[in-house]
């Protein structure tokens, strides 16, 4: 088991991704072997790359406002909304708030 502050596990930068640090909560380190856990801070005006990939995304918004670019357009979002990304979809996060916006 495992418990404690999110901000106990250092943050660090997306690789290639400017604006965008990343905490690696829980993973395979943690003897969690099917799922990881990470905390995103996208700075105001930057993004995760749009990208796919086979498994999905379950995320929470703890706090920010932005918008999920998908394939066929944006859809708004803001703190303590969820989404939900199926496997395989094109999807960005954009920050388009004046603060950080964490997932």
């Amino acid at each position: 088991m495992k418990i404690q502050h999110y901000t106990a596990t250092k943050a660090e930068p997306a690789e290639g991704i400017p604006g965008v640090s990343v905490r690696w909560v829980i993973n395979k380190g943690d003897g969690a072997p099917n799922f990881a856990m990470r905390v995103f801070d996208v700075a105001p005006g930057a993004s995760s790359p749009f990208h796919q990939h086979p498994w999905e995304h379950q995320v929470f918004i703890l706090k920010g406002e932005g918008v999920v670019k998908t394939a066929t357009g944006e859809i708004p979002f803001q703190e303590e909304y969820i989404v939900y990304v199926e496997p395989n979809e094109m999807h960005q996060f954009i920050n388009k708030g004046d603060g950080v916006l964490r997932f």
